[in-house]
């Protein structure tokens, strides 16, 4: 298939509309993927469609950790590995920063991913967040320590306290990831040098 500028029809704008969507996309952005997707050959394109649509069908969340993981597997990768130590556990608001920590090659236990933090303006609140289920993790009485892995911002730091607040009621021990980090950072832009001295200089919260 080719496609030469001109009129925009109806399916190209849908098209456009909907890279757009995608986060750091800006509509200049969107038009040249756009534009690339149907320029380039339809094997290439229907190859990206068939990876969405698969991976939308097939992944799932893991049934311990909420990472993503496939469907013929309900517990991830980390989760099933048994030389991991479960007694530790790491939270972090997304699994993009579950991989960023992961590249550090520095962490032996496991996680607990959020999907999410607290976000009051943008109507997302503690129901919206995997608190529960990591409340019953610690409950369950195998965890000795939690890591405060949330991003060094505001809103990170609010749900950092909120965690601590529901486990006030356990003994487990709780700590945060040192401040190499930058305030008002992200984890996934983190480098793994700065990830493995965060990690390493842990406090206790």
């Amino acid at each position: 298939m080719s496609y030469e500028s001109g009129t925009m029809s109806g399916a190209v704008d849908r098209l456009v509309a909907a890279l757009g969507k995608l986060p750091g996309i800006g509509a200049k952005s969107a038009e040249r993927l756009a534009h690339h997707l149907l320029k380039c050959p339809d094997e290439e394109a229907l190859a990206l469609a068939d990876a969405i649509r698969a991976a939308k069908d097939q992944i799932r969340h893991c049934e311990v950790c909420f990472h993503l993981t496939e469907a013929q597997h309900p517990r991830c990768a980390v989760c099933r590995d048994s030389r991991r130590d479960a007694s530790v556990v790491c939270v972090v608001e997304q699994p993009r920063d579950l991989l960023a920590l992961e590249k550090a090659g520095t962490f032996s236990g496991v996680y607990h991913v959020l999907l999410g933090r607290l976000a009051p303006l943008q109507g997302i609140g503690p129901d919206q967040l995997t608190l529960g289920p990591l409340h019953d993790r610690v409950r369950a009485g195998d965890v000795r320590e939690v890591i405060l892995a949330t991003n060094p911002n505001l809103e990170g730091d609010g749900t950092a306290l909120l965690v601590s607040q529901i486990l006030a009621d356990t003994d487990v021990k709780i700590t945060r990831l040192a401040r190499g980090l930058a305030s008002g950072g992200a984890l996934e832009f983190a480098n793994k040098e700065m990830l493995a001295d965060a990690l390493s200089g842990r406090q206790r919260f």
